[in-house]
């Protein structure tokens, strides 16, 4: 998926939110067990209830990585399963250098060799240029660079002041930008830090933020878009079990739904107050 393409799925589904599949063999409802694959029944479900009314789709690799082979099986096929109109984000958080990222392209990017087609991919940027290069060099793919991030322990490193007062975060962002371009890297900021979106645009103004931490973690949404938002919008703010694990029923779907409905109505207001609708 393009820039404009992204841009266009915004403008039209009135939404700049991603849906995490963040998919918990333990929690998913019990009932879905007599499938022969309980998560991608899950996740199909989840993607058919909420597919008009997100622009992405972020798998986080490690809940089917600690599966095995039946977990790779049921990412393929979610990944498969995922609408065109949506970019589709793998949530891998890879980063290594020279032939290994490659490989880790290969895995996410190449559906020949892998049996994947993600859109994206979220990198670590932690060693270097040559840890990321091999990401970008993938014609029509995303890598989303770690920047600032919702956790707790995010501060142990990314607030660090080096002697000038730049702040860890700033010189990833301020260096890794010159590697790429507002048309393949996107960042990760988390929503808890709102107020570090300004230092964040200041340096990054036309790129996409990959917004993590509304919802269940507690993050505004109002604050995002205050400090965040451009003229295309440039956020796709992520939620995950706020909508995925509305309810452990039957009707876990529909809840599911009415989940992202809401947060779909509050980004519809975001987006006509900045004049982007």
């Amino acid at each position: 998926m393009t820039r404009s393409e992204l841009i266009d799925q915004i403008k039209s589904k009135r939404s700049f939110l991603c849906v995490g599949l963040d998919t918990d063999f333990e929690k998913i409802p019990r009932h879905l067990l007599n499938h022969a694959d309980p998560v991608f029944e899950f996740n199909r479900q989840i993607i058919e209830a909420t597919a008009d009314l997100c622009v992405a789709y972020k798998p986080n690799i490690a809940f089917y990585e600690c599966r095995g082979i039946a977990g790779w099986q049921s990412l393929q096929r979610t990944c498969e399963a995922l609408p065109k109109d949506c970019l589709s984000i793998a949530d891998a958080k890879r980063g290594d250098i020279g032939n290994t990222a490659k490989m880790y392209a290969k895995a996410f990017f190449d559906q020949e060799m892998s049996g994947l087609r993600f859109d994206a991919l979220t990198v670590a940027p932690y060693m270097g240029h040559d840890s990321i290069q091999p990401f970008l060099d993938v014609e029509g793919k995303w890598s989303i660079v770690l920047a600032l991030t919702s956790n707790a322990g995010g501060v142990d490193f990314q607030m660090h002041e080096d002697a000038d007062g730049v702040r860890l975060f700033e010189r990833v962002v301020g260096k890794t930008n010159r590697w790429g371009t507002v048309d393949n890297l996107m960042y990760v900021v988390g929503a808890t830090r709102g107020e570090a979106f300004t230092a964040i645009r200041a340096l990054a103004p036309d790129h996409f933020l990959l917004v993590p931490g509304v919802g269940a973690q507690g993050g505004s949404l109002q604050d995002v878009c205050r400090y965040g938002m451009n003229a295309d919008c440039g956020l796709l703010v992520n939620a995950t079990r706020s909508i995925i694990y509305a309810s452990d029923d039957e009707y876990f779907a529909e809840r599911a739904r009415e989940e992202a409905l809401v947060l779909q109505g509050e980004m519809e207001k975001e987006l006509a107050a900045k004049g982007i609708i």
